[in-house]
C-alpha cells in the first residue's frame, strides 16, 4: 500500500481527514472493567473491544487517512499482541498504518512488541533505539529445596508425566518430561514470530532467523536487515505524516474550519475515542436491540465452584454457577443467536470445570452454536470448559491443553515444628484426616487418590476425544498434562483455528447463518462491580462477585481471611497464590509459564 497516497486530498468535508492513534504505553484492557479501579483505567487505557470497534468502522470510512501506533514498551502480554495484530491486520487491507518507538527493548527482550509492529506498512525507531528480539525465554522455578528447609513436605499425585504443576513443589530437578515441553513451547513460539516477521517484512525466514540470533541490533543494523523502514524521532514521524496525510489538528469537540493557505489538514484521534464517538448514540443503542444477539461469556481466573469472585489478592475468579447461569440467560434469550465464549483461565476445580461445559453442551443442543476463543491462557479446566464448542479459536501464543489432573497437600508439622508451634487434630471416620496437613498420606490413602486421580483423567480424556471427534487413542498421547502453545494445538487438532475476538465473530456468525454487520454483541454484566448494587432476585440472576459492595465500602478486599477459618493451611494457600504458584482445583495450571 502506497503510503503517501491519501484520496482524501482536493475535498472539503465537514470534518477534516482522521489520523487514528493509538498509544500502547497505556496498555490494553482485555475486558469490562470489573472494579472501581479498573473502570477509572479504562477512562484512559482503551479496551480491546474500543479498538476492534473503531478500527473495524474505520476501515469503512473514507474520511480516515491512516493509523499511527506508538508501540512504547509494549507492556501488553503475548495474547493481546496477537489478537491487536490481527486487528491491525485486518485494517491495513483498507488504510495505511505506521508503527514507531524509541526502542524495542532496551537491553531487554522486544520481541512481543516487534512482532505487533511488523503488522504494520512501516516501522520507524528512534536513532539511538534498538531491535532486541534475542528470542523467547520461559524460567522454570522449583520450591522443593525451600520447603525442605522450612519443614513443608509436598505429596502429590498427578496424571501424567506433562502435568508438571506438582514439580513446582514435589521435584528437586526439572524432569525430562517438562523440559521437553517447556523447550518446545519456547521453540514454537520463536518459530511462529520468525514466521510472521518473515511474510509481513517481505524477508527469507532464515533471514529473520539470523537477524534473530544476532539481535540485539541497532537502529542502522536493523535498517540493514530490512527489519525496520525509517530511523527518526517522534516528532519525525509525526512530520512525516504531516508531509505526507495533511497537517495534524489535534481533535477538538468545536466545529472544524480550515484555515486559509494551511494546505490539507487531518485531525489526530485515540482509535478508541473514534469509536466511543461512533457507537454512543441512543438511536444507535435502541436500534441494535432488534437485531440478532451474539453472547459473549466469559471464564476469567481460575475455575471455582459458586459464585465469581476475586481472590484474596484481587485476581479474578470464575465461579461455576456465575458462569453457568450466564450460559443458560443466553439460551432462554430468543433475542440470542449464538455465544461466544472468551476463556482465559488456567483452569481449577473439575467439578466446576464440568458444570459450564454442560451448559455449553445444552447451548448446542439448543441449536445456537459456541466458539470458544481463548486469551493468553486456557489450559487445564480451561480447555476443560472450551473443548464442546463447536469451534476453538487460539491466540498462536496462547497456552491450552494441559489435559491432565493432579491433586495432594502440603504436610506442614516440620514447619510448626520448628517454630513451637503446637497443633492437634481430634477426627471421627477412618479417612477424616487423610487430607490434614499434619500427617502424610499412608498407603490407603494414597491408593484412594490415585484411584480419584485414574478416574478424573478418564472422563478428561474420554470428553475432551468425544468434543473434538478424535478416537480416544489418538487424543490421548497428547494429553498426559501437556501444555501446548496455541499454534501446535490446531496442528494436532485440540483447536480449530489462529486468530483472537475478531476471527471468533466471524466464525460465530458464519455458523448461526448471521451478517457479521447486521449483528451486535451483547456481554454481561458491563459492570459487574455496579449489578452488586441490585439485591438478585434469584439464582439466575447473573450477579457475580458478592464482596464487591463490601470492598467499595472498606477501599479494598478483605485479607482477613488470612487468620481466619482456614488456619495456618489457608495462610499457605493465600501466600502460593499471591506467588503465583497456586490455583483453585485439580485441573490448574498453577505456574503459568511467563513468555519473554
Amino acid at each position: 500500500m502506497d503510503l503517501t497516497q491519501t484520496p482524501l486530498r482536493g475535498l472539503l468535508p465537514a470534518q477534516p481527514p482522521t489520523v487514528l492513534e493509538l498509544d500502547l504505553s497505556r496498555g490494553i484492557l482485555s475486558g469490562a472493567p470489573a472494579s472501581p479501579r479498573d473502570a477509572l483505567r479504562a477512562l484512559q487505557a482503551p479496551t480491546m473491544r474500543s479498538i476492534r470497534d473503531g478500527l473495524r468502522e474505520a476501515a469503512k470510512d473514507e474520511r480516515v487517512a491512516g493509523l499511527v501506533i506508538n508501540i512504547g514498551d509494549c507492556p501488553l502480554t503475548a495474547g493481546q499482541v496477537d489478537e491487536l495484530a490481527e486487528l491491525i491486520t485486518r485494517f491495513g487491507e483498507h488504510r495505511p498504518t505506521v508503527a514507531h518507538t524509541s526502542s524495542f527493548g532496551e537491553l531487554t527482550n522486544g520481541l512481543f512488541g516487534y512482532r505487533l509492529a511488523s503488522h504494520c506498512h512501516q516501522i520507524w525507531l528512534q536513532p539511538s533505539g534498538s531491535v532486541g528480539i534475542q528470542g523467547v525465554a520461559l524460567g522454570v522455578t522449583l520450591f522443593r529445596g525451600t520447603l525442605d528447609k522450612v519443614g513443608v513436605e509436598p505429596e502429590f499425585g498427578q496424571r501424567h508425566e506433562y502435568k508438571t504443576a506438582a514439580n513446582q513443589f514435589a521435584a528437586h530437578e526439572v524432569t525430562e518430561p517438562q523440559r521437553e515441553m517447556m523447550q518446545r513451547i519456547a521453540d514454537s513460539v520463536l518459530a511462529e514470530t520468525v514466521t510472521r516477521v518473515a511474510e509481513r517484512r517481505s524477508l527469507p525466514p532464515e533471514a529473520v532467523r539470523a537477524a534473530v540470533d544476532s539481535a540485539p541490533l541497532t537502529a542502522a543494523e536493523a535498517l540493514e536487515h530490512k527489519l525496520i523502514d525509517r530511523i527518526g524521532y517522534r516528532d519525525e514521524v509525526y512530520g512525516w505524516l504531516t508531509e505526507n496525510w495533511g497537517k495534524i489538528i489535534p481533535a477538538a469537540p468545536r466545529p472544524w474550519r480550515p484555515e486559509p493557505d494551511e494546505g490539507p489538514q487531518v485531525r489526530l484521534q485515540y482509535v478508541h475515542r473514534y469509536a466511543k464517538q461512533g457507537f454512543g448514540g441512543a438511536a444507535q443503542q435502541l436500534a441494535a436491540r432488534s437485531k440478532p444477539a451474539i453472547a459473549v461469556v466469559g471464564v476469567q481466573g481460575g475455575i471455582v465452584t459458586g459464585q465469581s469472585q476475586r481472590s484474596a489478592f484481587g485476581g479474578q475468579q470464575a465461579g461455576a454457577d456465575t458462569v453457568a447461569a450466564q450460559l443458560r440467560a443466553a439460551g432462554r434469550d430468543s433475542g440470542v443467536k449464538a455465544v461466544i465464549l472468551r476463556v482465559d483461565s488456567p483452569g481449577g476445580s473439575y467439578v466446576a470445570s464440568d458444570a459450564i461445559r454442560r451448559e455449553v453442551v445444552r447451548l448446542r443442543e439448543s441449536g445456537r452454536p459456541v466458539v470458544a476463543t481463548m486469551g493468553d491462557v486456557a489450559a487445564s479446566g480451561g480447555y476443560f470448559v472450551s473443548m464442546a464448542a463447536d469451534e476453538i479459536v487460539v491466540n498462536p501464543t496462547t497456552l491450552t491443553g494441559s489435559i491432565g489432573v493432579l491433586a495432594g497437600k502440603f504436610v506442614t508439622t516440620g514447619l510448626t515444628d520448628r517454630i513451637g508451634l503446637v497443633r492437634e487434630e481430634l477426627a471421627a471416620g477412618a479417612r477424616a484426616r487423610m487430607f490434614s496437613n499434619l500427617e502424610t498420606f499412608t498407603d490407603d490413602h494414597w491408593q484412594t487418590l490415585d484411584r480419584w486421580l485414574d478416574e478424573v483423567y478418564a472422563d478428561f480424556t474420554t470428553k475432551a476425544a468425544t468434543d473434538r471427534k478424535m478416537p480416544h487413542a489418538t487424543l490421548e498421547p497428547l494429553a498426559r498434562g501437556r501444555v501446548w502453545t496455541g499454534a501446535d494445538a490446531v496442528q494436532h487438532q485440540l483447536a480449530d483455528r489462529l486468530g483472537g475476538m475478531d476471527t471468533a465473530i466471524d466464525r460465530v456468525c458464519t455458523l448461526a447463518g448471521l451478517d457479521r454487520d447486521d449483528a451486535v454483541l451483547r456481554t454481561g454484566p458491563g459492570f459487574p462491580f455496579l449489578a452488586q448494587l441490585r439485591p438478585a432476585e434469584s439464582s439466575e440472576s447473573g450477579h457475580t462477585d458478592t464482596r464487591l459492595a463490601d470492598d467499595l465500602l472498606a477501599g479494598g478486599p478483605a485479607l482477613g481471611t488470612l487468620a481466619g477459618t482456614g488456619g495456618l493451611e489457608a495462610l499457605w494457600r493465600q501466600a502460593a497464590e499471591a506467588l503465583g504458584v497456586a490455583a483453585p482445583g485439580v485441573l490448574s495450571l498453577p505456574f503459568v509459564p511467563q513468555l519473554r
